[in-house]
């Protein structure tokens, strides 16, 4: 291993540096995986008492992989050389405390890794540890009775979100370089808008699946997340390809996602629907930044109109499909551990035990319905742009927020309405931050993709980013 002098690339300023930039010095040689972990564990052990990001750690599990690194993806577009990532605590790694968030399995520690996490590892990742999440992955707020609340760096009294809150936290404080993610009702996409990073949760299939026990459905996906959109595409690169033991999987493009973030240009055509034709209720201050964000997109070049498609019945018809997901994943959850589950748990489970053959049907043709509508949008725009959210970061302290543009909304999930299309659908969503707003914290454009448009949707981030000077971060938290 080269000394600490032989460089200048060593120490916690390493954390600083893009992903992309630090697998070119790891490809190059001129830093080695050990430094990156030196660096990755003095930033969080600097920086994790205050955010709760990544409450599980295995440093020495990393060391040892080093000598480990298999050389077959070497010279792929996703090969990782040896780069520290954290991985959700919704995702089984091998010999690592995997606790799902619930009590009922604190001490759980699996012997086999979710093959995405067996990817990842031979394409040069190093896992570092398990990333907070709320309690089985429900809900976009991250606490859970086993570690605490994840705090967001920005402001540490305010919601991270959730359900990938402590990789978004992770990642906007430095901790690590790239962390994945999964989503459903938008657990990537709220902590990236809320923490000022990137999520994307790309078509059913493109990186990995959902759970062994159920891989066919096609509801909840596994995504990258990283500071940058170009960080975010070398992750894809990564996850993507044809893996036999998930049934929806499918080969990576001839084309990697690299490169299509290097062709971003102005050359954009945009749909911007602030409110969703009315189904979600938008606070006045993230009308506003948004509003400002498109006209500073159209002075870079794209052109950007009002249009919304039709995407009536989509409340119900998500609704309806969350509850499939709930009841048949508690059908191989053990009753000892199912009996900790908090209420809102319950609640999603007992819906789906009451939904009825002619519910499931509905939910199907409005699905293909809602798919149908965004065709005939994509005739018209490359990518549909929304909010995250509509409305800025609450406090920690708020479960779920119950009041937006002046509307009082009734259920835990009505506030994150605006990730229920891309859900709904199967179409690839990324959220890219679009500059500071109130109160200095970060916001986030959602853009919804066509169909597999992965490399499009990825090109057409890259191009907000610069337009509106990203990446943000890493940054100490600010704490309140």
């Amino acid at each position: 291993m080269k000394s600490s002098e032989s460089h200048p690339f060593t120490g916690p300023d390493l954390c600083a540096f893009e992903a992309h930039e630090v697998v070119a010095l790891l490809r190059k040689g001129e830093i080695e995986p050990r430094d990156l972990i030196m660096a990755s564990r003095a930033r969080t052990e600097a920086v994790d008492p205050i955010v709760n990001a990544m409450p599980t750690t295995c440093w020495d599990r990393a060391e040892a992989a080093i000598s480990a690194l298999p050389n077959g993806e070497r010279g792929a577009p996703g090969w990782l050389a040896g780069l520290p990532i954290g991985i959700k605590d919704l995702m089984p790694v091998a010999g690592v405390r995997t606790t799902f968030g619930t009590r009922g399995l604190a001490d759980f520690v699996p012997d086999a890794s979710d093959p995405l996490v067996e990817r990842l590892e031979a394409r040069g990742a190093l896992v570092v540890g398990k990333t907070n999440t709320p309690e089985m992955g429900a809900g976009a707020n991250t606490f859970n009775d086993v570690f605490g609340a994840t705090v967001n760096p920005w402001n540490t009294s305010m919601n991270a979100g959730g359900s990938s809150g402590g990789a978004a936290a992770g990642l906007a404080t430095g901790e690590v370089w790239l962390s994945h993610g999964s989503d459903h009702g938008g657990s990537l996409r709220t902590p990236a808008a809320y923490c000022g990073v990137v999520g994307m949760r790309p078509s059913p299939g493109r990186a990995g699946g959902a759970s062994p026990k159920a891989g066919f459905m096609i509801e909840s996906a596994q995504g990258p997340m990283a500071r940058s959109v170009t960080d975010c595409a070398l992750f894809l690169d990564t996850m993507a390809g044809f893996e036999a033991r998930f049934p929806i999987s499918y080969p990576a493009p001839d084309v990697p996602f690299q490169e299509a973030v290097q062709r971003a240009n102005g050359k954009l055509r945009i749909g911007f629907a602030l409110d969703l034709g009315g189904l979600c209720p938008v606070d006045a201050e993230m009308a506003d930044h948004l509003s400002a964000a498109m006209q500073q997109l159209e002075r870079s070049g794209a052109t950007v109109e009002e249009a919304c498609p039709d995407v009536a019945g989509l409340d119900r018809t998500y609704h309806i499909l969350r509850g499939i997901s709930w009841v048949t994943g508690a059908r191989t959850v053990d009753p000892a551990v199912r009996q900790h589950f908090k209420p809102t748990l319950e609640e999603n489970t007992r819906f789906g035990e009451s939904l009825t053959i002619q519910d499931v049907a509905e939910a199907q043709v409005g699905r293909m319905t809602i798919f149908n509508a965004m065709q005939a949008f994509f005739g018209r725009f490359d990518v549909l742009a929304l909010p995250v959210v509509g409305c800025m970061p609450h406090p920690q302290s708020e479960e779920w927020v119950s009041e937006i543009g002046g509307q009082t909304l009734t259920g835990y999930m009505d506030w994150l309405r605006f990730a229920f299309l891309a859900t709904t659908a199967g179409l690839p969503a990324i959220s890219v931050p679009v500059g500071l707003g109130p109160r200095n914290m970060p916001i986030g454009l959602q853009l919804v993709g066509k169909p597999r448009g992965e490399a499009r949707l990825l090109a057409a981030a890259r191009f907000v980013e610069m337009a509106m000077g990203g990446p943000l971060g890493p940054i100490d938290p600010v704490q309140s």
